[in-house]
């Protein structure tokens, strides 16, 4: 990947960023000042000349020196243009500031924002995680200062439930940021001082700080109790991080992202859209549920907006996809087609995603896809020990990316089983999905057939065909 200019916006972006010259006036041409926003309170204050016609390939690098990122490390972090509304990762060769001038045009075209949001909504230029880094060079890195970057993003999006997590995540990880941000070897008295000056929703995610969530305390009666067990457990991982033999801040951050990566949609790009709620009777029209879709280079994740956990994960050798433009009301829309079972028999599975993002989203599925092939750029040491490791590497086989009753995933030797059913919330929730299921005559080993033209791989079978019925799954 080192080198490649291409981002995960693909061609949409291309064509608004090329389009005129917007930054001709002489007060661009002179230097100006440009805050550079990380993840966090903090930012990067620089002087450019020419700041309309400069490029993001120009800006790293005065980036990287003034956060004192070795150029070995380039290609850990990228250049987004944030709002509340749209994330984008930006290309070497974009320039950020004629992207701001027609940021409405974007939000106009990937949003469902109202004009008047639209009209008051303004990015921020950010350096973050590049979403098409290795894990597996993450995990080797030990220059301190490019791993609190990637701590601090990594813990933003654990505070704020992007990551959903299980309590023995979130309360492991809850310590060691306590760690990281206070020192180790705090006594209980103190410690207890600053949990209730900072608050728990400084150290745990907001759903389990506010009560939002079910799980290991779900049971507790009243806020009172409940923020006092939260806070026992707390500490009580505290102190088991600074028992341990190393306690210093490499390995508490390093530490740290480990953990992370147990999570599958770790250093995933992030998009909106909506999926069809199951229908519950005859009479009951078909609704719809919010859903953050993940997509990274292992694969794509469905998360649950309200419930904070997984509806569906797939790796892209189990998945095939395609992508429809507006039809009527429905929009555009993301397709997903997996393995499954309808009373024992193999079918086909579709998962229609809603939303004007679908083009953005294929875009980078394919091009995920492409890096992921032999010919790509992308090393397959990752994949390799997934497969032999049965749940090793990195940590993405928590979910193996399929259905805990229905996906089939892949195992050792290239076998596809089934994962038993489990309460995490990175397992998949197939069963609550509304589907369209498909029946196929046999299943392989691999991917078995297509109703779609794009899969992972290059297909070596007939793509399926419709029956005369549509079932909904």
């Amino acid at each position: 990947m080192e080198g490649d200019d291409r981002g995960l916006s693909s061609e949409p972006l291309d064509d608004l960023s090329q389009g005129g010259s917007i930054a001709s006036s002489a007060t661009l041409s002179r230097a100006q000042d440009v805050l550079i926003y990380l993840v966090g309170d903090r930012a990067v204050h620089l002087s450019v000349e020419g700041v309309g016609g400069v490029n993001v390939q120009e800006l790293s690098r005065n980036v990287r020196e003034a956060l004192r990122v070795p150029d070995a490390m380039h290609d850990a972090f990228a250049f987004w243009l944030c709002s509340p509304l749209l994330e984008l990762q930006l290309k070497p060769r974009h320039q950020p500031y004629k992207l701001c001038r027609q940021w409405q045009a974007l939000l106009d075209r990937f949003t469902e924002a109202s004009e008047e949001d639209i009209s008051q909504d303004e990015p921020c230029l950010q350096y973050r995680r590049n979403v098409f880094y290795l894990k597996s060079k993450e995990l080797q890195l030990e220059d301190e200062g490019v791993l609190r970057l990637l701590y601090e993003e990594a813990r933003s999006n654990i505070l704020s439930d992007r990551y959903p997590c299980d309590p023995d995540h979130w309360t492991g990880l809850g310590a060691l940021s306590l760690a990281l941000e206070e020192g180790v070897g705090l006594d209980h008295q103190t410690l207890a001082a600053v949990i209730k000056e900072k608050k728990l929703v400084s150290f745990l995610p907001a759903s389990v700080a506010y009560g939002a969530t079910g799980g290991l305390f779900s049971t507790l009666r009243g806020r009172g109790g409940r923020q006092a067990a939260l806070q026992q457990k707390l500490l009580e991982e505290y102190h088991k991080v600074c028992s341990s033999e190393r306690s210093d801040s490499l390995y508490l951050l390093q530490k740290y992202l480990q953990t992370c990566h147990a999570l599958p949609y770790y250093g995933c790009a992030f998009f909106s859209g909506e999926i069809d709620k199951p229908v519950q009777g005859l009479l009951q029209r078909v609704k719809r549920k919010a859903v953050n879709v993940g997509i990274s280079l292992e694969g794509v994740y469905v998360m649950d907006v309200k419930e904070k956990h997984v509806l569906l994960g797939l790796r892209f050798s189990e998945l095939s996809w395609d992508h429809s433009y507006p039809e009527e009301e429905e929009g555009d829309i993301l397709w997903l087609e997996f393995d499954g079972e309808e009373d024992g028999t193999p079918v086909n599975k579709l998962l229609k995603i809603y939303s004007k993002q679908a083009e953005l989203m294929s875009g980078l599925i394919e091009f995920c896809v492409e890096l992921r092939s032999p010919s790509g750029a992308v090393a397959t040491v990752e994949e390799d020990e997934r497969d032999g490791g049965n749940g090793g590497g990195s940590g993405d086989d928590v979910t193996q990316g399929a259905g805990p009753d229905e996906a089939p995933v892949k195992g050792r030797g290239g076998q596809r089983g089934k994962l038993s059913r489990q309460d995490s919330v990175v397992c998949s929730r197939v069963q609550a999905l509304s589907t369209i299921s498909y029946e196929i005559k046999r299943l392989k080993p691999k991917r078995a057939a297509s109703f779609f033209a794009r899969q992972s791989a290059p297909p070596s079978y007939a793509t399926v065909q419709a029956g005369d019925g549509q079932e909904q799954g």
